[in-house]
């Protein structure tokens, strides 16, 4: 038998066989903060690349929302923003799909899986847990909402249909 067979075949039965250990609230921070940092950063280079040092200094989304005096002074180019947005989901997607985890989650020993089968999430579902992530956000109480269920699913979890697990 193949190595790469039954490594795959291990994986699989592991889950199976153990019992499911629900990433804990203080990993799911730890490995959001990173990504934050590991893939929003690059993107804010390149984007500053692309569109120039002056938007990094426009106005944020709050003083837009505010009416704040700096948003009249120097307004931010939506254009700017919906990529940086656009970006951060194709890639933050895409790593969960492919390998189940981002580097701030593969940091934090953790994993996104679907609920269910506790396997690999479909792009449908993922996607729906990234503009969960904005209710969540909105609301505040969404990522909190983990501290009081058993399983540790949050907000974007739920809508979605995904769940965060440990790795073994």
């Amino acid at each position: 038998m193949r190595w790469r067979t039954l490594k795959k075949n291990t994986k699989s039965i592991s889950y199976q066989n153990s019992t499911i250990k629900y990433a804990p609230f203080s990993s799911r921070a730890l490995g959001f903060l990173t990504d934050i940092f590991m893939i929003g950063l690059p993107i804010s280079l390149i984007l500053m690349s692309i569109f120039g040092y002056d938007q990094m200094h426009t106005a944020g989304a709050m003083d837009v929302i505010t009416h704040n005096q700096e948003a009249l002074k120097n307004p931010p180019n939506p254009l700017s923003s919906i990529l940086q947005i656009i970006l951060f989901m194709v890639i933050t997607v895409g790593l969960w799909h492919r390998y189940g985890q981002t580097p701030g989650k593969k940091l934090a020993h953790i994993r996104v899986v679907d609920a269910k089968t506790l396997q690999r999430a479909s792009y449908g579902k993922l996607s729906l847990r990234f503009v969960g992530y904005f209710l969540s956000l909105i609301s505040i109480v969404g990522f909190f909402i983990g501290l009081l269920r058993n399983d540790k699913r949050t907000l974007h979890d739920l809508i979605s249909g995904t769940a965060v697990i440990t790795e073994a």
